[in-house]
């Protein structure tokens, strides 16, 4: 049986560096959305390592790697509030319905949120499960009180995480077309 084709998916992220999980997050996505919106942006809750200037040059260079005209990036959407984020996508994109994706690692940290309630009422969020971070019951059934709507996608994205490849000298995970800038800005504690 066929997958339904969606509309679009805002894949807001730290990208605090982009990792192999990022690209293969879009690359599921694009089998599923006719259009992926991706942009960088600062967590409110995170110490980033590289400011975002940095993180939105790196998540642009990996999303033009992929050369398909249906997986954007548009950092005008950016935001450290995500309702804001949402907001904007909605009225730069004329679209009304929005799937938000978040990975299974911020499920938790999402109910502290400025504006929670409103995001859960704005978008339906697509859940991405990250390997090392199960998606608790209580946290499904909190959107679903709160008149949610949600979907864990199937898919199965490597056990990488940004905070891995900062911690890792060499990087691996790290996208290779990003290895050039992350080398000549002197980003991440790169060794040659």
């Amino acid at each position: 049986m066929k997958s339904k084709i969606r509309k679009i998916a805002l894949f807001g992220t730290s990208a605090d560096p982009p990792t192999s999980g990022h690209k293969k997050i879009i690359q599921e996505l694009s089998k599923k959305y006719k259009l992926i919106i991706c942009y960088a942006s600062d967590n409110p809750s995170k110490n980033h390592k590289e400011n975002l200037f940095f993180r939105s040059l790196l998540l642009e260079k990996l999303i033009c790697d992929f050369d398909h005209p249906h997986i954007i990036f548009d950092q005008d959407l950016s935001s450290p509030w995500a309702l804001t984020s949402i907001k904007r996508c909605k009225r730069k994109y004329s679209h009304d319905q929005i799937d938000f994706i978040i990975g299974s690692d911020l499920i938790s940290e999402m109910f502290t949120w400025k504006n929670i309630n409103q995001i859960i009422s704005e978008v339906k969020l697509i859940i991405i499960p990250r390997e090392g971070y199960p998606i608790e019951k209580k946290y499904l059934l909190r959107i679903k009180e709160s008149n949610g709507d949600f979907e864990v996608l199937d898919i199965k994205i490597p056990k990488i995480s940004s905070s891995m490849i900062r911690k890792n000298s060499e990087h691996s995970g790290l996208p290779k077309s990003l290895i050039s800038i992350v080398k000549n800005n002197n980003l991440y504690d790169f060794k040659n």
